[in-house]
């Protein structure tokens, strides 16, 4: 009866690139590699492109609405001048 092999005598050896890749091999593994690397910087790109727009969109929703509570805010404040005026005017006869 055999014995078993120590399990790492199992495992595959990692190619080195100068021993066991034809310098054919190496191009092209090397040109498989920038290609992997300019489709992940390019999906990074759009990714980054649309969360600029979601957040420019969201700032100019934030712009609309800060516009929007300081033309409330002034209406209030004419409101309560008037009011007060009128005060004034009870309470100086």
């Amino acid at each position: 009866m055999q014995q078993p092999s120590p399990p790492w005598w199992n495992k595959p050896k990692p190619l080195t690139r100068n021993n066991d890749m034809s310098p054919s091999q190496q191009e092209l593994d090397a040109l498989a590699s920038l290609e992997e690397r300019i489709t992940r910087a390019v999906e990074l790109v759009m990714t980054l492109r649309a969360e600029k727009a979601d957040l420019e969109a969201q700032r100019d929703a934030a712009i609309q609405e800060l516009d929007e509570l300081r033309s409330e805010r002034k209406q209030v404040r004419t409101r309560i001048e008037k009011l007060l005026g009128q005060m004034d005017l009870l309470s100086g006869t």
